[in-house]
């Protein structure tokens, strides 16, 4: 099964004709998609100019959303590479117990659906590479009370996520659902309050 490179290398070749470059870009969707594969997709073809259907996409706007896509997949595996150190070193000086920012990533370990989009239509507007610069500077701070990506202060709670965690608090505003670790307490509370009240 080719990698994240090859397939990349190949959506950029080209040499190749140009369907297959459009399945190889879809392809590294299943290596790295920090929405979720779909809403990734949808996010990269709206900012490069094409339509998710398009089987014949201009080649120069197709390499624009491969150059996006590997410049956030960077800066993910240089966050992963320091987060091992970091769990490394820990686990040398006797912190055997992971945090809650730990067990958190560890469901995304690789980048597949680290800011999640349940609605493949609702995704942030930004270049991917900085909602992970800021999703990663949040679970590197204090938690607050918003979304880290957009600052949206509309959060509400949601069960039956198509993605795990199965429920979690989702920006109304961006789409993404917003990891725990980087919400307070009161913030929590308060997505779940705004889920009962919908609901009821």
């Amino acid at each position: 099964m080719a990698g994240f490179r090859s397939l990349a290398r190949q959506a950029r070749d080209p040499r190749c004709d140009l369907a297959l470059r459009r399945y190889s870009l879809r392809k590294c969707l299943e290596k790295f998609a920090p929405y979720g594969h779909r809403a990734t997709w949808d996010h990269l073809c709206s900012r490069a100019g094409f339509g998710p259907e398009d089987r014949s996409p201009d080649p120069a706007r197709l390499v624009a959303a491969l150059e996006e896509l590997e410049e956030a997949r960077s800066v993910w595996l240089a966050y992963e590479a320091e987060f091992t150190e970091r769990r490394r070193k820990e686990k040398h000086d006797g912190l055997r117990r992971p945090g809650s920012v730990d067990d958190w990533h560890r469901l995304t370990w690789g980048g597949f659906g680290v800011a999640w989009c349940d609605d493949p239509r609702v995704h942030p507007r930004e270049p991917l590479a900085e909602v992970l610069r800021r999703l990663i500077a949040a679970l590197e701070r204090e938690p607050g009370a918003s979304c880290p990506v957009c600052a949206g202060e509309r959060l509400i709670w949601r069960y039956d996520l198509a993605h795990e965690p199965s429920s979690g608090p989702v920006c109304t505003d961006c789409g993404i659902v917003v990891p725990s670790p980087v919400l307070t307490p009161g913030a929590l509370a308060g997505a779940r309050r705004t889920r009962l009240l919908v609901t009821a």
